[in-house]
């Protein structure tokens, strides 16, 4: 299918990894919508995936908002893989293989983003989309652009131990927020000169009192100094104009908390709408530079 070209000022958004607090972008894409501003390109990464995919095929705010309180709940990681937790406790004894090894069955997940997006391809998408995903093997960004878009975003969403990773074109890959959690080195790449980034950083643990609060607070600052450092490295590294909107929640949003989409998207346009200003300016140099100089 030939994409449409955008018309007028467009941006390329990138999506970063936040379980459910990616669904912010639903409120930053209503903010660019309401404003004039097009998108050119999306790249997600992780949670952020399933929403890039959304922005790509079009989808307006409600039913984007639908479908993320219709599919990201408890349903997704409700499935208990017994073989996995078989192989954590006597690996010897079942076989221990990465390739196949997690402790849910991704059966429901794989389901509801069936549900969502058929048997839609990457390429077809209305508009350019980029997903991204962690190189098992060697640790790389791998961006996708083409093939089954539910299969590249079950690559994206496969996190450690608790997702078996995704087997696509000869590698094993994992959660794309290993490798990069806001990738904006796609767009970069990509030649994209204005990019709107929106990315989350993990929250901190207040009462470390089991295993798996201590897991996450390692996790967290893991991801969010990976976040500061990929940030500052492309900051000094390119030349693209990139806007960066990091919503602040001040109520706590766990990982599931769909009843607080409708607030995760408020926040997300309200931190938009702050950029804005910025945001026309640099479109309107831009603008300006592409047209041809008059006598």
């Amino acid at each position: 299918m030939k994409r449409a070209p955008v018309e007028g000022p467009a941006v390329t958004l990138v999506i970063g990894s936040g379980s459910v607090k990616c669904a912010a972008a639903i409120g930053v894409v209503k903010a660019l919508s309401d404003s004039g501003i097009g998108i050119d390109r999306v790249v997600g990464c992780s949670g952020g995936a399933l929403f890039a995919a959304a922005v790509a095929m079009g989808f307006d705010a409600p039913r984007m908002t639908e479908i993320t309180q219709r599919t990201w709940t408890r349903k997704l990681t409700s499935r208990r893989n017994n073989m996995g937790f078989l192989r954590l406790l006597a690996p010897r004894l079942f076989g221990f293989k990465p390739e196949s090894f997690g402790l849910r069955d991704d059966r429901p997940m794989l389901a509801a983003f069936r549900d969502v997006f058929g048997a839609q391809r990457i390429e077809d998408t209305p508009i350019p989309l980029h997903i991204t995903a962690t190189d098992f093997q060697n640790g790389e960004l791998v961006d996708i652009t083409r093939g089954d878009l539910v299969d590249a975003i079950r690559a994206s969403v496969s996190l450690p131990l608790v997702f078996p990773p995704v087997k696509r074109d000869g590698r094993l890959l994992v959660d794309g927020y290993l490798a990069d959690p806001l990738p904006v080195s796609v767009a970069m790449k990509n030649g994209s000169r204005v990019i709107v980034a929106v990315g989350f950083e993990s929250p901190y643990q207040d009462n470390i009192r089991s295993a798996g609060r201590f897991a996450s607070q390692l996790s967290a600052i893991l991801a969010n100094n990976l976040l500061k450092a990929r940030l500052a490295f492309q900051s000094a590294a390119h030349h693209s104009e990139m806007i960066l909107i990091l919503p602040q929640f001040k109520q706590r949003v766990g990982l599931f908390d769909t009843a607080k989409v409708p607030y995760i998207i408020e926040e997300g346009e309200q931190a938009a709408l702050q950029q804005l200003p910025y945001l026309h300016a640099l479109l309107n140099s831009e603008r300006e530079r592409l047209e041809p100089a008059t006598a």
